[in-house]
């Protein structure tokens, strides 16, 4: 799930995406000052970032060296991270900001923040994973995090293999596989002794997923079979399996049998208590980690008490649509439960049952795409692809995620949907699944934003912020209602409306973990008794936010203000109001919330 380029400048960049517009001119001569200064900014982030260039389908010509590296995940390499970005806050603060379009006011204020929450938490808190999950991912090694699981469906999923060069460059990186493990295993070895460990639970999924990672003879395992594949498809001649097995038995599984071992002795460390709370430092850990996730000054507290309220609200609005159906004993989540039982709102649990079920999301998507002119005056025509969560690791796997398109057009964007058990998905609960992680949800923010002409290509790939994609993506869940999506279909609204509440319960839970110090077992139950979810699927959802803290918090606080600031734009408005325009903010890309309100009050003025 990690995201990493080069050209010569942001608008050589657009010009390798397939139908991207150029970049338009700066508005003001201190723009053009701001823009380069970006510029130069993206291109150094690209330097440091093969595995990135790979993502987006630019690592060729002057970048061809890069489709044979990995990136650095080292604590060294995070460091330095950090430095930059506190040497580009100085760069920066040179720029005259009222001599700024409004446009150029806007990069510079997020750029701005996201640097400055970078330094401010990678200076004080210096465990954790690097790159873009920094500062707030505590832990190099989990169920969720770690080299272990996203280089091999990295090299399976994004590393193209359609010339000889190409799988050339794939052995390299399998070879250098082993070293970012081993680099990985240092610095989770040094976390360790700091204290600073996943709970014990996590760690039981982590060796569960290293053992089989290492499981398969060489020849068999999918490294191997993924390179080998692909050449055959592709018609390049050579022994790629016989090398790829090489190297796999030679240099990728004994560093796996060592991070194995370390795991291991660090495991009698481990405690059960799933909150950040325990590590030193911790109660400042997740206010940070909170303040960067939700992008706002939330104190735990307080996002607790609107956790709640929320709750009880969507509570309410459900037992209503429960009613309707006949349910009318037991509380919500057990009347949801048995709406979800029902054999005819499940597919079978075999690989027949999640194909059909793939289908159906399919056809859900292409009919929301229809609606899309309706809501929207941008009409991005990119595909997405549906997919499932690589059986290897959809033990530890979110239940969903969704990753960008090649920058050419070469790959679409993609939806992973973890398929372990097609009991966790009733087909009511489906459409609003879609709606948030295609359309318009996530693939269709993601593709306004690489459509505007006027974004530096750091903001639109480099810096994002979760309050707004995800909070966005629930808004779309919403729009979609809006637009008609579950219009005679009662069990469709109430599957939107588990949704919301999904997300409402997230942040008593996130909060109620990492500041009230719930149990596992206390998280786990409220999201069963309020989302009515098989227990399989919220025990994967409660080990989540164990490893990511905040994170969860950013679905409903970010759609909470989404919905508040179209309703104020509303208000402001009147009978002038367009939703067509409100939307087009997207064309400015990802934000702070903060600095979406201003950027909406611009829009829509009193």
């Amino acid at each position: 799930m990690d995201r990493r380029v080069f050209l010569t400048s942001a608008a050589a960049l657009a010009a390798t995406w397939a139908g991207a517009p150029p970049i338009a001119m700066a508005a003001t001569p201190e723009d053009a000052r701001l823009r380069a200064i970006l510029d130069s900014f993206w291109e150094a982030d690209l330097d440091e970032a093969p595995q990135l260039a790979t993502s987006f389908g630019v690592d060729t010509g002057k970048r061809a060296v890069q489709r044979g590296r990995l990136d650095d995940v080292s604590s060294a390499a995070r460091a330095r991270w950090v430095a930059a970005r506190k040497a580009r806050l100085a760069q920066l603060s040179a720029i005259d900001q009222a001599e700024l379009s409004s446009m150029g006011k806007t990069d510079l204020d997020v750029v701005q923040y996201a640097y400055r929450k970078i330094v401010e938490g990678g200076e004080r808190f210096t465990f954790g994973e690097g790159g873009y999950y920094a500062p707030y991912s505590p832990f190099v090694i989990s169920q969720l995090s770690g080299v272990y699981q996203s280089t091999p469906d990295f090299l399976d999923s994004v590393h193209p293999v359609k010339t000889a060069s190409d799988a050339e460059a794939y052995l390299t990186r399998l070879a250098a596989f082993a070293g970012t493990l081993d680099a990985n295993t240092a610095d989770f070895r040094q976390d360790a002794a700091r204290g600073v460990l996943a709970p014990d639970f996590a760690l039981d999924a982590t060796l569960g997923q290293l053992r089989r990672l290492r499981a398969p003879a060489p020849q068999e395992h999918g490294l191997t079979t993924s390179l080998a594949r692909r050449a055959a498809e592709a018609k390049i001649a050579g022994d790629w399996a016989a090398r790829a097995a090489a190297i796999v038995s030679a240099q990728v599984y004994p560093a796996v049998d060592r991070q194995i071992a370390a795991v291991q002795a660090a495991r009698p460390q481990a405690t059960p208590e799933p909150g950040i709370w325990r590590i030193p430092d911790g109660e400042a850990f997740y206010a940070g980690a909170l303040a960067f996730q939700t992008t706002t000054n939330l104190t735990p507290d307080e996002a607790h008490q609107i956790g709640l309220k929320q709750v009880a609200d969507l509570d309410a609005r459900m037992d209503v649509l429960l009613r309707a159906e006949g349910l009318t004993q037991g509380t919500v989540g057990e009347r949801v439960a048995q709406i979800s039982k029902r054999p005819d709102q499940l597919y079978a649990n075999t690989d027949a049952g999640r194909a059909e079920l793939l289908q159906a999301l399919n056809v859900q998507t292409d009919a929301m795409r229809s609606k899309m002119p309706r809501a929207f005056q941008t009409l991005p025509k990119t595909p997405v692809e549906i997919v499932r969560v690589p059986p290897e690791i959809e033990d530890g796997a979110p239940n969903g995620y969704a990753t960008a398109p090649t920058l050419d057009g070469s790959r679409p964007g993609r939806f992973y949907i973890n398929l372990k058990d097609t009991a966790e998905w009733p087909k009511f609960t489906l459409p609003t699944l879609t709606y948030h992680e295609a359309i318009p949800g996530h693939q269709w923010e993601g593709a306004i934003a690489l459509s505007s002409t006027e974004i530096p290509r750091l903001r639109q790939v480099a810096i994002g912020f979760a309050a707004h994609g995800e909070g966005w993506a629930l808004y779309a869940e919403q729009l979609a209602e809006e637009l008609g999506a579950y219009e005679g279909d009662r069990l469709g609204q109430l599957g939107y409306l588990q949704s919301l509440q999904f997300r409402a319960a997230r942040v008593v839970i996130d909060t109620g973990m990492h500041a009230k110090r719930w149990s596992r077992e206390r998280a786990t139950d409220y999201m069963v008794e309020k989302t009515g979810f098989v227990r399989s699927r919220a025990q994967r959802e409660i080990d989540r936010y164990a490893i990511w803290p905040g994170q969860a918090c950013s679905y409903k606080i970010g759609h909470t203000e989404w919905v508040r600031l179209r309703e104020e734009a509303k208000a402001r408005a009147g009978a002038k109001f367009d939703l067509k325009t409100f939307h087009d903010v997207l064309l400015r890309g990802s934000m702070p919330l903060v600095v979406l309100e201003r950027t909406v009050k611009e829009i829509f003025p009193a």
